[in-house]
């Protein structure tokens, strides 16, 4: 019975990520029914060739991109929720997205601030991109060593908390030297952003993501057994030393690249591994990963749908909509069921 229903959640699930993503490609201030969507991308034949390329140079990679950023935060976010065993623990935890925006705020601040002619709106997507990837490349070398020299992994998340905030701190400083230009450009990127990547970059985007998923594939029965914590975990012939290292390169890989190419986006790694445990009823990771990685990539294109504002040429930043969106969503599903446990 429980297997059927699983069948069932999951076909339901993929049902409804085709749907999000139809959606999310045929509305924006243009208005494009899916069947001609669907007959150009499968026949090539378009009804106008301005709509082959509002969909294939701009809401195509969109879309993508959309659901890249959501599974890989989402899948983020379990990892830690449960190798930590914390609820709040989500893919920032480790201070790596953090140091993608210390990167991203270096190259864009730092020459206001030090009084050198700034960069402004002439900065290529690449360059904001290499910026973001190389600081959180180096945030994961700090994490890394840590992690090699202590043991404890409540240890490796208190440092991981202070990385991310002394880097916040270093942000805030330049922010406050900065000038209003530049400053407005980074508060744009901080505010997260899908569109705006070619397809050589949604391509580079979706390999780095791919390539973090591998070392959740081959970790997944270590993910359950440390749900005990980790001594059943090594009574179970896990080596937590060795999954807390695929944890840091999974998540820094999926976390950090998805911040370096469109902004950290907030609320989709914590939330999503909890509406996955409720909707599934398993702590099974078997099950949870496909299922968080499936709600990730839905709700994500979901949340840019209402952001599209559609009808209007206009675009809401994507981490006010996923807040003001799924905040609500996951707090009444948490309350209605622990009013179903009193009760």
């Amino acid at each position: 019975m429980k297997n059927s229903r699983t069948t069932i959640l999951f076909f339901a699930a993929i049902l409804a990520l085709i749907f999000s993503f139809l959606l999310n490609i045929s509305l924006g201030s243009v208005s494009i029914y899916p069947d001609e969507i669907l007959e150009g991308l499968l026949i090539g034949d378009w009804i106008k060739t301005s709509h082959a390329q509002i969909i294939l140079n701009y809401r195509l990679p969109k879309a993508l991109v959309a659901m890249l950023a959501g599974i890989g935060l989402s899948l983020s976010g379990l990892q830690m929720q449960t190798f930590f065993r914390n609820p709040l623990a989500g893919p920032f935890v480790l201070g790596i997205s953090s140091g993608a925006g210390l990167g991203v705020a270096l190259l864009m601040l730092a020459g206001s601030a030090f009084g050198i002619a700034a960069l402004g709106s002439g900065l290529s997507a690449w360059a904001i991109v290499g910026a973001g990837t190389i600081g959180a490349g180096l945030v994961m070398i700090l994490v890394s060593l840590v992690a090699w020299r202590v043991q404890d992994s409540m240890t490796l998340l208190i440092v991981g908390l202070m990385f991310g905030s002394a880097v916040s701190a270093v942000v805030s400083v330049l922010s406050y030297f900065s000038g209003a230009d530049a400053l407005k450009l980074f508060t744009v990127w901080s505010m997260g952003s899908l569109g705006g990547l070619a397809w050589p970059q949604v391509l580079v985007l979706s390999s780095v993501v791919l390539i973090g998923i591998f070392p959740i594939i081959f970790s997944v029965k270590s993910f359950n057994a440390m749900l005990l914590g980790e001594r059943y975990a090594k009574s179970m012939g896990v080596n937590p030393v060795y999954l807390r290292w695929m944890m840091i390169l999974s998540t820094g890989l999926l976390a950090g690249s998805i911040t370096s190419f469109c902004g950290p986006i907030a609320f989709i790694g914590i939330a999503v591994p909890h509406l996955s445990r409720i909707i599934w009823k398993t702590a099974d990771h078997r099950i949870l990963f496909p299922g968080t990685a499936l709600l990730g990539a839905i709700l994500l294109l979901l949340c840019d749908v209402i952001g599209q504002l559609p009808g209007s040429a206009q675009t809401l930043p994507i981490n006010a909509v996923t807040s003001l969106v799924g905040a609500p969503i996951v707090i009444g599903l948490v309350l209605k069921r622990n009013f179903s446990k009193e009760f």
